[in-house]
C-alpha cells in the first residue's frame, strides 16, 4: 500500500490512513534516508492515536514510551546510534517487540535480525517535488 503526503499540512490525514490500514500488526520498521520524515510521520501517527506527550525522536534514549488516549502503550525506537547488537540485548528488546504494544522503529537496518517475523516494513521516500511517499 502507498500513501502520498503532499505537504506537512496533510500529514495527519496520511497518518489516519496509515492507522486504518495497520490491522492487528504492532511492530513497524520505519525505513528512509536521514531527513525523509520517519520521526515526523511517527509523531503524526502517535498524535492521531491520542498521545498528548511531547513526541521526539528517542535519539539518545533509544526508546521513548507514550500512551494513547485509550491507554495503549506505544514504543518509539531510534537505533541510529547503536554500535553493537549487545546494546539492544541489554535494553531487553524482546520485552518491547513481543509486548503486543505498538512499536515504531527508526533505523531498523541495524537490528533486522532481531525483528519479529511479522514486522511491517514501512518505507518513507522524499519525492522530487518535496512530497513524501509512505509504502508498506
Amino acid at each position: 500500500m502507498e500513501i502520498r503526503i503532499d505537504s506537512l499540512d496533510h500529514i495527519h490525514e496520511a497518518a489516519r490512513e496509515f492507522i486504518a490500514a495497520m490491522g492487528d500488526n504492532t511492530v513497524f520498521a520505519m525505513y528512509g534516508k536521514m531527513g525523509a520524515g520517519k520521526t515526523t510521520f511517527t509523531k503524526a501517527v502517535c498524535e492521531c492515536l491520542g498521545v498528548e506527550d511531547v513526541i521526539n525522536s528517542p535519539t539518545f534514549a533509544i526508546v521513548n514510551e507514550y500512551r494513547s488516549d485509550s491507554g495503549e502503550l506505544i514504543y518509539h525506537f531510534d537505533f541510529y546510534r547503536i554500535k553493537k547488537l549487545e546494546e539492544v540485548y541489554d535494553m531487553g528488546y524482546e520485552d518491547y517487540f513481543y509486548s503486543g504494544a505498538l512499536c515504531f522503529i527508526e533505523w531498523p537496518e541495524l537490528v533486522e535480525e532481531l525483528l519479529p517475523g511479522n514486522t511491517v516494513k514501512v518505507t518513507i521516500e522524499e519525492n522530487e517535488d518535496g512530497s513524501r511517499t509512505v509504502s508498506f
